[in-house]
């Protein structure tokens, strides 16, 4: 795919470039709580701007029904943009309407405009090829240029990941190519030990990849909600822990997969259990207790890996070439249930090769616990895109790209 540096070569200067961005960021009411994929789309913005291109910014947020939604305005994340510029950002309060192009058509050289959230428009996301073509036609009028730079969304098949490319001259952003770049190094040509640790509520999120792993990791750790199927797969009690006993024969299937290949498959020790679920808007107090994974009570519930499973992860990542983590281990909101992934997070920085945390929730907690984000390998922007990268999906926003 060509790169925005060859679009920066050919000269953009007066040029309407549409940036197709992940400013999909975590709101309460209007307050941003976590810009990290703001920040992670300046370099690809600010290199155009001072370029002299006219920049478009467009972006989801959130699931809106397909129409204007106040709760799902980018206002809060334009708003932002232009403070990490240091310049002003105009805002459009529709995506293709009289304010996009008013606001497209008030462009100056080097400045910058958001438009509204492309899912407050139906065709974005509709399933629909005529519908979405409809709209991408209307999105491409805005603009000469298109940058895809949104990696969170380029596994979704939407107007402006899959459609809006093919009609215009496009390029991948830097922060696309960072990502396949990194996601290369996870598939291609791997350094060895190569040691994935995944977590997450749901063990069916994560089952076509780790039937890829399988066959690639010499290490796979396994916590969060969805270590209760694997334990449970194994006989053992697992109280009122999130379950998903459908997915229990094909855990069984990979558990067997894993010893045959000589992966080696790391299920928790022990864990933290409570008889409710932990309030995560006060923070009270929990008062978990530690029980042996194998002896979790009837009525109590998992939430977090114990001590001594953060040991025994901790020794199973100390050598590791390559790291990939994605999904908590525990419910790391709740500060008595953080310790878990606060501990596969230090043992990621303690590792010697490179790491990877695979966005989503993950990212999110690297942040909400304090670590240095740069102290890792790489931080994803997309925790979907990178698991369906990593399953060997063909991801429609990078295809498109490749044409």
């Amino acid at each position: 795919m060509k790169t925005i540096d060859e679009l920066l070569s050919e000269g953009v200067a007066g040029k309407r470039v549409f940036v197709r961005a992940d400013l999909n960021v975590p709101l309460d009411g209007t307050t941003i709580t976590d810009d990290g994929r703001i920040r992670a789309v300046l370099p690809t913005v600010k290199a155009l701007a001072d370029a002299g291109a006219r920049v478009i910014v467009a972006s989801h947020l959130g699931r809106p029904k397909g129409a204007p939604d106040p709760a799902f305005s980018l206002a809060p994340a334009a708003a932002r943009l232009g403070e990490l510029l240091g310049a002003d950002v105009a805002f459009a309060e529709d995506t293709v309407g009289a304010s996009a192009e008013s606001t497209v058509a008030g462009l100056a050289d080097g400045q910058v405009a958001v438009i509204e959230n492309l899912r407050f428009n139906a065709g974005e996301t509709s399933k629909d090829d005529t519908e979405r073509a409809a709209f991408a036609d209307r999105l491409a009028g805005l603009a000469d240029v298109y940058v895809g730079d949104g990696f969170g969304a380029v596994h979704r098949k939407h107007a402006s990941v899959f459609d809006l490319p093919k009609r215009l001259p496009h390029y991948a952003g830097y922060l696309i190519a960072t990502e396949v770049g990194v996601l290369k190094k996870l598939t291609d040509d791997v350094r060895r030990p190569y040691v994935v640790a995944l977590g997450g509520a749901k063990v069916s999120d994560k089952l076509a990849v780790i039937d890829q792993l399988l066959g690639k990791a010499d290490r796979l750790l396994i916590g969060g909600g969805m270590a209760y199927t694997f334990l449970k797969a194994q006989g053992h009690e697992v109280g009122i822990s999130l379950l998903q006993e459908d997915q229990i024969p094909t855990v069984k299937e990979y558990m067997e997969r894993a010893e045959k290949n000589g992966v080696e498959l790391v299920l928790p020790v022990d864990v933290l259990v409570a008889s409710e679920f932990p309030d995560l808007k006060t923070k009270a107090p929990a008062h978990p207790a530690t029980v042996a994974a194998d002896a979790i009570p009837a009525d109590q519930e998992g939430l977090d890996i114990g001590p001594e499973t953060r040991k025994l992860y901790a020794s199973k990542l100390a050598d590791a070439a390559t790291v990939f983590w994605n999904g908590p281990m525990g419910v790391f909101e709740h500060p008595d249930y953080a310790e878990g992934t606060k501990a596969v997070a230090q043992a990621l920085l303690d590792a010697p090769g490179f790491t990877v945390v695979g966005g989503g929730d993950s990212a999110a907690a690297v942040r909400t616990l304090g670590f240095d984000e740069n102290a890792f390998g790489h931080i994803s922007t997309g925790g979907g895109a990178s698991l369906e990268y990593l399953e060997g999906k063909t991801l429609p926003g990078l295809a498109a790209l490749e044409d």
